[in-house]
């Protein structure tokens, strides 16, 4: 019986947190359109999201590659296929393994932070202030984050799948001696459009979750600093979760209409 009871409570829970984060999706949304626009503010979201993540999520690209022709061409060798390896690294990194390693570090590294500076003021009762002084606390808060995640997020992935087939390449050439020419080819020939837009299209959602997230945890903090701290960790943890769990629907829904 208490079992039942606990888990109608936490369904409960569930469905209640599911709804409020879908409310605060649309306002947030709907706010990006409805004027004035504060060109200003979405620009320092834009730097944020952006300018601030370039060097972690390109350097993690290059390794990611780097490693990932390693593992290629220890597994083709003993099919005599390790020639292949520009057109198996490149096709992984721009269909899932750039969009989701560069989200989960934006998230990571942004989403903390808006949960962070959120959360603050909400214990310091700023977001009440701003409430009492008729302004909106989404849309001058969560509207521009969207906009900048959904923005920035996809320019992110695109350097990330260059650096990262780039990282490949260097170590094609080092390992197999293989010409240069020849693996920009095979990475040419291997990636149709819709490999780059179903990359590139999971990663427009995932920075609408990374601010969405960032921002509703931020405007739940309560208990002072410890519960900033609190926000900040179940940020990341919730945006690393729903980033692995939306990329599997995501990938299906674009094998399905690409």
């Amino acid at each position: 019986m208490n079992l039942l009871l606990s888990i109608d409570v936490a369904v409960r829970k569930f469905i209640l947190l599911v709804g409020q984060v879908s409310l605060l999706t649309i306002k947030g949304f709907v706010g990006i359109f409805v004027p004035p626009f504060n060109l200003k503010l979405i620009l320092r979201e834009i730097d944020t999201f952006g300018a601030g993540s370039l060097f972690l999520v390109n350097l993690i690209a290059l390794f990611t590659g780097m490693v990932m022709a390693l593992q290629t061409i220890y597994g083709l060798r003993m099919y005599g296929a390790e020639i292949y390896v520009g057109s198996v690294v490149s096709l992984s990194l721009v269909r899932e393994l750039g969009p989701v390693m560069a989200s989960i570090m934006v998230g990571a590294r942004v989403g903390s932070g808006i949960a962070a500076e959120i959360g603050a003021m909400q214990v310091t009762e700023q977001i009440d202030a701003m409430r009492a002084l008729g302004a909106s606390p989404v849309k001058k808060l969560v509207s521009p984050k969207i906009l900048a995640g959904m923005m920035t997020l996809p320019l992110l992935t695109v350097t990330a799948d260059i650096v990262g087939i780039f990282g490949g390449m260097v170590i094609a050439l080092y390992e197999l001696e293989i010409d240069r020419t020849f693996y920009i080819d095979s990475v040419l020939t291997t990636i149709t459009i819709s490999d780059f837009l179903s990359g590139i299209g999971k990663t427009a959602i995932f920075g609408l979750l990374v601010a969405v997230i960032g921002c509703y945890f931020g405007l739940q903090t309560t208990g002072g600093t410890t519960g900033v701290g609190r926000s900040t960790t179940i940020t990341v943890v919730t945006i690393s979760i729903l980033i692995l769990i939306s990329d599997f629907f995501l990938t299906k829904l674009f094998l399905i209409i690409l």
